[in-house]
């Protein structure tokens, strides 16, 4: 059996993931550009782990122009959750709707605006030349001789530093509410999940347990996230002289009070969430490589001997 069948498999699901929602993104859907950005993130946590150690993968090439599509899917994807969450809101009876009414309106026109930004960008991104730098990558896996193969350490090495930069960002936020400490942290977290993806689906070292911690913070201060920049919107259409809205002042105070009471209860929950979180950070500096060497090492240690025998015996 191929031992870089998995891998090529989990690069395999990765690149469909990506041409599939790249073209929903294209066509207009929200939920297509969303997607196609997390698997663009996927795809290029993975090359650099894939690649580690072969030759002429092009895998460096292939991730630069994932990292071009990743970029341009940016921008409209914040807005296109942040129209979800005023759609959320709309439906709550203590909520004003005419300040939503005003702050969805100039959210959609921003949004317009970066969606033809978005799609000139994505003009730009040659996905043919893109499918031949994965196939390089593909034929390489199939090539690998495993001795040659750093994959296993390299992604030790990645998924230690990821829970490093994790660890350091949950101090430097501790327990008070700042937004862009928040933010650091999601960022951490949501780098060090697909890390620990990359070792779960490629069967290398079963972690589904500390994922699904990490998806769950990840999805609080993701909420967090998007309720601090309608905060921002409710700001800029409040900043805006009175004679171009037509929400009262009181109406918009309101929105942003509600909108801020949400922010700290989730920050709460954050802040709940941080001995798990610390735990999970602990597997994935420790275990996680651990497992990914030591087997690895034993591999090895058996080929190793197995040559000696081989040798022995040609002297015998």
């Amino acid at each position: 059996m191929n031992r870089s069948l998995p891998l090529v498999r989990l690069l395999e699901r990765r690149a469909r993931a990506l041409r599939r929602h790249l073209a929903a993104a294209v066509a207009g859907k929200e939920s297509g550009v969303h997607q196609a950005r997390v698997a663009s993130r996927r795809l290029r946590e993975a090359l650099p782990v894939l690649t580690a150690g072969l030759a002429h993968t092009k895998g460096g090439k292939a991730r630069r122009k994932v990292a071009r599509l990743t970029a341009a899917l940016g921008e409209v994807r914040e807005l296109d959750v942040t129209l979800l969450v005023i759609d959320e809101l709309s439906e709550r009876a203590n909520v004003p709707a005419t300040a939503l009414s005003e702050v969805r309106a100039q959210v959609i026109e921003d949004r317009e605006e970066r969606r033809q930004a978005m799609l000139k960008r994505l003009e730009h991104v040659d996905t043919a030349k893109l499918d031949r730098r994965l196939h390089a990558v593909k034929h390489a896996l199939m090539q690998a001789q495993p001795g040659r193969h750093g994959w296993r350490a390299a992604l030790a090495a990645r998924t230690a530093r990821r829970a490093r930069r994790l660890a350091d960002a949950i101090d430097e936020a501790g327990q008070i509410y700042a937004a862009q400490a928040l933010h650091e942290v999601r960022i951490a977290a949501k780098k060090l999940r697909y890390a620990l993806e990359i070792a779960n689906d490629s069967g290398a070292a079963s972690c589904a347990d500390a994922v699904r911690a990490l998806k769950r913070v990840q999805d609080t201060l993701g909420r967090l996230h998007d309720l601090q920049i309608l905060q921002h919107y409710v700001a800029a259409v409040g900043a805006a002289p009175r004679r171009r809205r037509t929400t009262p002042d009181a109406a918009l105070a309101a929105l942003s009070r509600f909108v801020e009471d949400e922010c700290r209860l989730l920050h709460g929950r954050y802040v709940a969430a941080l001995p798990a979180l610390a735990g999970v950070v602990e597997i994935a500096r420790r275990d996680v490589p651990a497992r990914l060497t030591a087997r690895r090492s034993a591999r090895a240690v058996k080929m190793t001997l197995a040559a000696r025998r081989r040798a022995a015996g040609g002297r015998a």
